[in-house]
């Protein structure tokens, strides 16, 4: 992780769970991360906890709807006007409902479409002309993806499958593009299996022992697990994709 030291993250949804525990091992291995989420207060607070633990990295909080496209790209002018730009993009922000197919409401749907699909793009796309302008040929964009987004479970949120579904497709799609533009940005998917955080709960919100019986089937992982599968994806060589 040396050669990132000093050098500019994004990571989305890092207010709580996956994405906290992300931008805060970034922190401690010497990054300038951008953490957004709707609730920047939380990222405020991760920010002085890695602050008063001496990590050599730094944690700016941006509070962004990342629904709304305007929001996504005033952060990004931000991060531009005072950090330069992005060098590595983590779109880890995602969400769940449990509108089913049948009988499902769109306004569910469409959410998970805007948070899951539609942002991740717009994310990844701004990133990419971000590192372009600056002529950084060694960027790397990761998408935090699922075990739902290579098969659906029964029971699941199905419609949420089809969203990770998609950040298959456009991880793969991502990849051959940056092939074509003879650029050595590298584009990584990862896909956990069930992570204890508050995925669960919020999904799950109006049957909390139902969420609560989730965890107790068996070992689930830990987001710390998931951090660490990004520090190594960003410490290989050059080479290996």
């Amino acid at each position: 992780m040396e050669r990132w030291k000093g050098r500019v993250a994004l990571v989305t949804g890092a207010s709580v769970g996956i994405g906290a525990a992300i931008a805060k091992e970034l922190v401690r291995h010497g990054m300038k991360v951008m953490g957004c989420a709707r609730d920047v207060e939380k990222i405020q607070k991760l920010a002085a906890e890695c602050q008063t633990a001496g990590h050599s990295g730094v944690l700016v909080p941006f509070k962004c709807d990342l629904s709304n496209e305007e929001e996504i790209l005033s952060m990004f002018s931000v991060i531009k006007a005072q950090h330069k730009g992005v060098d590595v993009c983590i779109n880890n922000a995602g969400l769940a409902h449990p509108d089913s197919l049948l009988n499902g409401k769109t306004s569910g749907w469409r959410n998970m479409l805007d948070v899951n699909v539609v942002a991740l793009s717009v994310c990844t796309r701004e990133a990419y002309q971000s590192m372009k302008e600056r002529n950084v040929d060694d960027g790397h964009i990761i998408h935090i993806n699922s075990m739902s987004g290579h098969r659906v479970p029964p029971g699941s949120a199905r419609f949420y499958c089809a969203t990770k579904y998609a950040v298959t497709a456009l991880t793969e799609g991502l990849r051959q593009e940056l092939r074509e533009a003879n650029t050595h940005i590298r584009a990584t998917c990862i896909s956990p299996g069930l992570v204890e955080t508050e995925f669960v709960a919020r999904l799950l919100k109006d049957d909390p022992e139902k969420a609560a019986a989730v965890y107790s089937k068996y070992k689930p992982l830990q987001a710390i697990d998931v951090a660490d599968a990004v520090t190594y994806v960003l410490s290989a060589p050059p080479h290996v994709q």
